[in-house]
């Protein structure tokens, strides 16, 4: 984007101010997409040193996590004692979250080689790049890599439900804890890994094109709903009994059907394609049919009521990105002008009920056209919500969807038929 002063400031205090020798515990989930994620797409988009070496260092310290009898991580590590533990609201500290076991894949290969693993490396069809006086961190990171290959062995042994992944599972047992199934928060990024993994590998990681369109099957079969107006949603499954609602979080499926079609069978291009704009279309529903225009936490599909929040509770918006990155899908993917058109109304709206003095704010209910901030604009806000505004305007060569894929918090990083000389020194 042209910040270059900006990015040299950054860069500074990445180098001399980021420690990772630090007390205190961390999430897994939110350290790999934020920080790893964030540190290798600086590596990749500037050849800058100092990121990737920030980011492997910062991967060791993420193993004790992986320290389980089933290989699945739990969500929290304490980097200087190295224990784990699972969260205290998962399943009372007894299980792991789908989406953050899940998500781990699309950063972790990248650390393996950048580490200069050659196994793995070749395993991932990638391309390896030594890294001289990091030979136990090597050891560490086949170590991890195993890991993060287990974690799909797992997955694909155990019964599943219908053909669905419930969200919570024993990282000791290796059992489903309950039978709670969302697309949603717990669940999302895991379906949006398996085929982002596909793309990255160059369409190689042929167990993760297969897992993720056996999940979109077994999705659309049990969860997948028509309105009495017409929306179409994906509901929440709890053992059966639906819930008819989607969560914003879980608005990040059109785009990631729509980045799937092209390399579904022939006679379902069509098909994903159409399910992918009808289910935008949904989401831009939630943002259209409040006074703000801007979408809430959650929205539900009974009682006559449709695309809209039910209780104060689910009413407000904390600058998420899921609706503007499915606009940008679907506008890289089909060119329709209406995508562009719905992407400057969240603009304007942001512009109109969320912008401060000194920034930008979450709102606490989109329903009311007299906005009451909630005082915080959250990271992903920069990371995802303006970074995908930003890209939706933008021209199709800029972060070309042919040449990278962009982890769950908005991180680019390049498809595996890029050497690290075209990588390196791209758009900042």
């Amino acid at each position: 984007m042209g910040l270059k002063e900006e990015f040299q400031e950054a860069k500074a205090w990445v180098e001399e101010s980021f420690h990772l020798n630090v007390s205190g515990e961390a999430s897994l989930f939110e350290v790999n997409i934020r920080y790893i994620g964030g540190l290798l797409s600086a590596f990749y988009l500037t050849g800058e040193e100092v990121f990737r070496i920030k980011a492997i260092k910062l991967g060791e310290k993420l193993l004790p996590a992986f320290n389980t009898p089933t290989g699945i991580p739990k969500g929290v590590v304490n980097f200087k004692s190295g224990s784990n533990r699972s969260w205290g609201w998962a399943m009372a500290g007894s299980s792991s979250i789908l989406a953050e076991f899940g998500s781990l894949h699309l950063e972790f290969l990248h650390l393996t080689e950048l580490s200069g693993n050659q196994v793995f490396a070749e395993k991932a069809s990638l391309l390896p790049c030594s890294l001289p006086g990091w030979p136990l961190l090597k050891v560490h990171l086949v170590s991890i890599s195993r890991q993060v290959r287990n974690i799909r062995k797992v997955l694909r042994k155990i019964d599943k439900p219908f053909g669905l992944y419930p969200n919570f599972l024993s990282p000791v047992s290796g059992n489903w804890m309950q039978h709670h199934v969302s697309v949603g928060g717990l669940g999302d990024s895991f379906y949006e890994y398996l085929i982002k993994s596909w793309l990255m590998s160059a369409k190689t990681d042929m167990e993760a094109k297969d897992m993720y369109y056996e999940a979109l099957e077994a999705i659309e079969t049990h969860l997948l709903n028509v309105s009495p107006g017409g929306l179409t949603y994906i509901a929440e499954w709890r053992g059966g009994i639906l819930d008819h609602k989607m969560g914003h979080l879980a608005c990040f499926s059109g785009g990631m059907i729509a980045l799937g079609a092209e390399d579904a069978k022939e006679e379902k291009r069509a098909h994903y394609r159409e399910l992918a704009a009808q289910i935008t279309k949904t989401c831009h529903e939630s943002y259209t049919r409040s006074d703000t225009k801007l979408g809430p936490e959650a929205f539900w599909f009974n009682s006559g009521r449709e695309a809209v929040a039910t209780q104060l509770s689910e009413s407000y918006y904390i600058l998420r990105p899921e609706v503007v990155e499915s606009y940008m899908y679907l506008w890289r993917q089909t060119h329709n002008p209406v995508y562009r058109e719905w992407g400057w109304e969240v603009v304007m709206a942001l512009e109109k009920y969320c912008r401060t003095e000194a920034g930008f704010s979450g709102i606490q209910d989109v329903y009311s056209s007299i906005p009451n901030h909630d005082n915080k604009q959250q990271t992903f806000f920069l990371a995802e919500t303006l970074k995908y505004l930003y890209l939706l305007f933008s021209e199709d060569d800029v972060l070309s969807l042919e040449d990278w894929v962009f982890n769950t918090e908005a991180h680019p990083l390049p498809v595996s038929h890029l050497d690290s000389s075209s990588r390196a020194g791209g758009r900042l």
